[in-house]
Formats: structure tokens, sequence, C-alpha cells
């Protein structure tokens, strides 16, 4: 492991943001990503 990707001292290395998202600037792989989590949104739905 580089010490780049150490977590010495125990901190979280994600954090969660707020990300705006915009139609205008989606390119195919965001909206197919988009739409399998609308299929996924209704089969949680049904269960």
């Amino acid at each position: 492991m580089t010490k780049e990707k150490q977590n010495t001292k125990h901190e979280p290395i994600e954090k969660a943001e707020d990300v705006e998202f915009s139609y205008e600037l989606a390119d195919s792989e965001d909206l197919e990503a988009i739409e399998r989590m609308k299929k996924a949104d209704r089969r949680a739905e049904k269960e």
C-alpha cells in the first residue's frame, strides 16, 4: 500500500458531499445509470 493511500490517522477516507445533477451535462453512461437506478427503485418498492 502506498503512503498516499494509507490512513494512519484513522480518519474517514470518503466524505459525503451534495452533488447537483444536470441532465444537460449528462453523458450516455450517466443516463444509463439513472435508468438502472429507477429500475432498482421499482424492484425495491415491489418487495
